[in-house]
């Protein structure tokens, strides 16, 4: 645990090295004074340093940038386009993409850069080279031909480690592999098929939505979705889920009845909710980390580590179940009389898996961290969009519910069969996974200095330089709703899965639709996430034959602020649902 803030921390290295760098001009003055007797003051020395540092910077940067442009020109190929603003390092850019980063909508200013300079831009924020591209060229190099070339690098490694540890997401190279090894027996189709998990907390979800419209509120989707995959993840990873359904649902701001003023508790639902709470806040923390940069976040924490406080109760919550799982293993041991090394052949649950791997509890806990990201958060981020889709296309609700009853009725639980025929279903979840992808933006460092293929035939590469440092930016968002689409590349419109449209755009170019990651990297959880998704809207439109939003439901601040108003007609429909976490049912 930090006894001191990263602010602080970053500050005190700052200092120390400047202090180094003082030490050292003045010991070389006394050293000047004794050798040939001419001593300079020290608040001459002072001033001379003071200047001296920046200019030492700035011969630095410089010299780094004369060489990339040298090493660039020496293969045959050009430096990536610089982003020109009107004050000293771009801070004027910079300025206005963190203030977009905080009212907008995620990608824009970026989307502005990319339309002004094409599909690759150096941002060079703060003279540190910061590259996006939305071209599914450069991305298809990234995350497959060329894979090896990039990595997550230590400064990705540092900012999420506190949340993410060295899971999976968080690693490279052989860490990595393990990881990845570990955790890829448990999403076999025998294991994702199996649909009795997601119909219990179906049923909860459906009991709490009917419930609540009865009482003639409107139910916060987002809410609901996010206990619903997070009953549904603990399942899978403990076999035995938080019960999260167990609690009651927040009730509209404006609701002032007696219930909604004094809801019903549970232990298991608040613990649960605390959990989610806390694991959200972090995940916030980690979010902004990233946004704003090295070295550049530590000075917004610069009182206090904001990750602290939300770990504790991550933690306090998940080692107890870690604890039981390794001295369950150990009890088995003991019984049996050897270790189960094949990595726990035949458990039901994750975590029996991983300790039949490792006893290591700070790479289990890591482990569960990371699959809970990836298997909670995304589905019902995803689930949210879906509704909130079928709420404004009618059409495609009717059309949808149309292929549901047909193929398993108004009751009967759907199976991994009757998922894989409905093909309009996912369809609706292919298409809203295009225009919202919920890792809108990756990152990458290069390992050595290579070249990126130019938009243009006759056009020189672009030159990468080795060891980029947080500094690849591949916007899967841009990727997904640019021209590559077709001229509607921007409108909702499922059919695009189904027509000729797939074979135009999407089938000469699979890296044009990113919304698991692709190559090595791509989601062992895929199937899994279609699967509990489809499954969840299923069981739905059995139940609800009709859906709307209730934006008076909404509270005052999850409404797109007025100057969104005046946004170009094509930027309208990502303002409106900027904000999920209020969405309504």
């Amino acid at each position: 645990m930090a006894l001191i803030s990263p602010g602080i921390d970053l500050l005190a290295t700052i200092l120390s090295l400047s202090g180094g760098f003082i030490w050292f001009i003045l010991s070389l003055n006394s050293w000047i004074a004794s050798r040939f007797g001419y001593e300079i003051s020290a608040w001459t020395i002072l001033v001379v340093t003071a200047l001296l540092i920046p200019l030492l910077s700035t011969i630095y940067i410089i010299s780094i940038k004369v060489r990339h442009r040298r090493e660039a020109a020496a293969i045959g190929a050009r430096m990536v386009p610089e982003a020109q603003g009107w004050l000293l390092g771009n801070l004027d850019i910079a300025l206005e993409l963190v203030h977009k980063m905080t009212t907008g909508y995620p990608g824009d200013g970026v989307w502005e850069l990319l339309e002004k300079h094409g599909p690759v831009v150096n941002w060079r924020a703060m003279w540190g080279d910061l590259i996006f591209t939305n071209s599914p060229e450069h991305i298809k190099t990234i995350l497959s031909t060329d894979f090896q070339n990039y990595v997550k690098g230590k400064r990705f490694h540092y900012d999420l480690k506190p949340v993410l540890g060295t899971g999976v997401f968080n690693s490279d190279g052989e860490m990595w592999k393990f990881h990845r090894s570990i955790t890829r027996p448990m999403f076999t189709r025998e294991r994702i098929g199996h649909f009795e998990l997601f119909d219990r907390q179906a049923f909860q979800v459906i009991s709490k939505l009917k419930e609540r419209l009865r009482e003639g509120y409107a139910v916060d989707f987002q809410d609901l979705m996010s206990r619903f995959t997070l009953d549904s993840a603990t399942s899978f990873l403990f076999g035995n889920n938080v019960q999260s359904l167990s609690a009651d649902l927040p009730y509209p701001h404006s609701a002032t009845s007696y219930t909604s003023l004094n809801p019903r508790h549970t232990p298991q639902g608040d613990a649960a909710n605390a959990f989610a709470h806390a694991f959200l806040e972090a995940q916030e923390v980690i979010s902004l980390r990233e946004k704003y940069g090295w070295p550049w976040w530590p000075f917004m924490e610069m009182w206090r580590d904001k990750i602290q406080k939300p770990m504790q109760v991550v933690n306090d919550y998940i080692q107890p179940i870690v604890q039981e799982a390794l001295a369950k293993k150990r009890v088995d041991v003991h019984v049996d009389g050897q270790e189960k090394v094949e990595g726990g052949e035949g458990s039901e649950t994750l975590l029996d898996h991983l300790v039949g791997v490792t006893s290591d509890p700070v790479v289990l806990k890591d482990e569960i961290l990371n699959i809970m990201i990836a298997g909670r958060d995304t589905t019902a981020s995803t689930l949210t969009f879906i509704i909130y889709f079928l709420s404004i296309y009618p059409e495609v609700l009717s059309r949808l519910r149309e292929e549901i009853i047909s193929k398993v009725g108004h009751t009967r639980r759907p199976d991994y069969d009757d998922i894989r025929e409905m093909k309009y279903l996912r369809a609706v979840i292919n298409e809203t996974l295009r225009l919202y992808p919920i890792v809108p933006f990756n990152t990458r460092e290069s390992v050595n200095a290579t070249t990126w293929v130019s938009d243009t035939p006759d056009e020189k590469p672009y030159y990468i330089p080795a060891g980029t440092k947080w500094d690849l930016v591949f916007c899967v968002y841009d990727a997904q709703t640019q021209r590559l689409w077709g001229p509607d590349a921007e409108e909702f419109d499922p059919d695009r899965f189904l027509d000729d449209r797939l074979k135009k755009y999407l089938s000469k170019n699979p890296f044009i639709f990113l919304p698991f990651n692709a190559g090595p990297r791509i989601c062992l959880g895929q199937q899994f996430a279609y699967n509990e998704m489809s499954f969840m809207i299923i069981r739905l439109l059995q139940s609800f034959s009709s859906m709307e939003l209730d934006l008076a439901a909404a509270p005052p601040e999850a409404m797109p602020p007025k100057e969104w108003a005046h946004a170009r007609a094509a930027k309208q429909l990502r303002s409106s649902i900027q904000d999920t976490s209020h969405d309504v049912y």
